[in-house]
């Protein structure tokens, strides 16, 4: 098989794998590490799977481990814009001609009589270069679910579930106990488990089959916790450290769960004795990058792009809206997936708005924005309909006055194609 000269070319073949869809299973991705010689099986890695927050915990934990000096690997998904986003080193992205090699050789190895999903794909290409650049330790987010997960491959020496909410029902199964059997997964014969869900048949269910494994559980808001000290400081609590007058760069209450879950794991990887000082925690929190999660584009008007792409997501993004934002009036840009609860989303997020232009990124799965518009009928607020992404943002900052906010949001595929958008050079 002939190798592809540019990156361009190589990540159209590598992106056409998505008309593949999602698989479950491991026998795939098993098949492409082995004809890799199963690279895989060196680095130290910590698995983190979850509903929401799992990719904020996940950058918070390797700008702490780059900030402590170790050559911390951070593999995330989707990317918003460039590929070489899911690929991090010392949480500096993968250089270009390394993309390419990487695609190239995992691409020697395909069975081109049954071909990987893109995700299966794009994991054997993360854990390849992981292992070939003895990055350690090495952050996993999982695509979707965790038990049949692409990254489920690996042996981790801990596991992360950030919390627990509806979503991919038509893959995870119906109900929040399906969900979270699939999350359970990710929990392995005496790996220490770390959470932040709530929900008592959750937690049950987790601690059950921890119990089953011989698998140590440490729960947030029981065995460590977090609490916010005003102007943006928060103390945290675990069971051996006390922090106080933390500051971390991604904004956000709910953030400070997120927090709560990546100081725990770096507290008993301390206890373990993992050399990373207190500095290293605190610069850490505050040069945390994690673009896309109310992320400030410009001001005057205030425009932000945030990720919420699902009913739990849009419930703490109107919190934050309610409480940590200041404007006159609220002008929201939509695009929703056509998969997910739009009535929820919608019904978290319009009444605050005055404003709603509902649109959709240049993605098959997006809902119709006449779709969006008549999920929100009986709604009492100023509506458009602006079928093209670009368009719907220019229409919002017209219609914005200087100390307006214009939100960006719906999903993160709207969000990346909107911060393209915005911040491409001027012709």
């Amino acid at each position: 098989m002939q190798n592809f000269s540019s990156l361009p070319e190589a990540t159209a073949w590598a992106f056409d794998l998505q008309k593949f869809g999602i698989k479950f299973g491991l026998s795939s991705t098993q098949r492409l590490l082995a004809g890799l010689g199963n690279p895989h099986l060196g680095p130290r890695y910590l698995h983190i799977a979850g509903t929401n927050g799992k990719g904020s915990v996940a950058a918070m934990l390797s700008a702490i481990f780059t900030q402590a000096g170790y050559p911390v690997g951070l593999y995330t998904s989707p990317h918003l814009i460039d590929f070489a986003e899911r690929f991090r080193l010392r949480d500096q992205e993968i250089a270009p001609a390394r993309l390419l090699e990487l695609i190239n050789r995992v691409r020697q190895v395909v069975d081109a009589q049954e071909l990987p999903t893109f995700f299966e794909f794009v994991t054997a290409m993360a854990l390849l270069y992981f292992s070939e650049s003895q990055a350690d330790p090495v952050i996993l987010e999982t695509g979707m679910g965790g038990r049949l997960d692409a990254t489920n491959i690996v042996n981790p020496i801990l596991t992360v579930i950030t919390n627990i909410a509806l979503e991919h029902q038509e893959h995870l199964g119906t109900g929040l106990k399906s969900i979270a059997w699939e999350k359970a997964g990710c929990i392995n014969p005496g790996v220490p488990l770390f959470t932040y869900a709530r929900q008592k048949r959750v937690l049950a269910l987790f601690k059950a089959r921890a119990a089953d494994l011989g698998a140590p559980i440490y729960q947030g808001g029981v065995d460590f916790q977090v609490r916010g000290q005003g102007q943006g400081r928060f103390r945290y609590q675990g069971w051996s450290t006390h922090l106080d007058h933390l500051v971390m760069n991604l904004r956000g209450r709910h953030q400070y769960r997120n927090a709560a879950i990546a100081l725990a794991v770096i507290e008993l990887l301390r206890n373990q004795g993992w050399k990373i000082p207190e500095a290293a925690i605190r610069v850490g929190l505050q040069r945390t990058y994690w673009p896309g999660r109310l992320e400030v584009i410009s001001e005057r008007p205030q425009v932000i792009l945030d990720g919420a792409h699902n009913p739990a997501a849009a419930a703490s993004l109107a919190q934050v809206i309610r409480s940590g934002l200041k404007f006159r009036r609220l002008l929201l840009v939509l695009g929703v997936m056509a998969d997910k609860d739009i009535g929820l989303i919608l019904k978290h997020l319009l009444p605050l708005a005055q404003v709603a232009i509902f649109t959709r990124p240049r993605y098959p799965r997006a809902a119709t924005p006449e779709e969006l518009a008549r999920q929100a009928d009986g709604f009492a607020l100023e509506k458009h309909i602006v079928p093209e992404l670009g368009a719907a943002i220019d229409q919002a900052r017209n219609l914005a006055g200087p100390d307006d906010l214009v939100l960006i949001t719906g999903s993160l595929f709207t969000v990346g194609e909107a911060k393209e958008y915005l911040t491409r050079p001027a012709a």
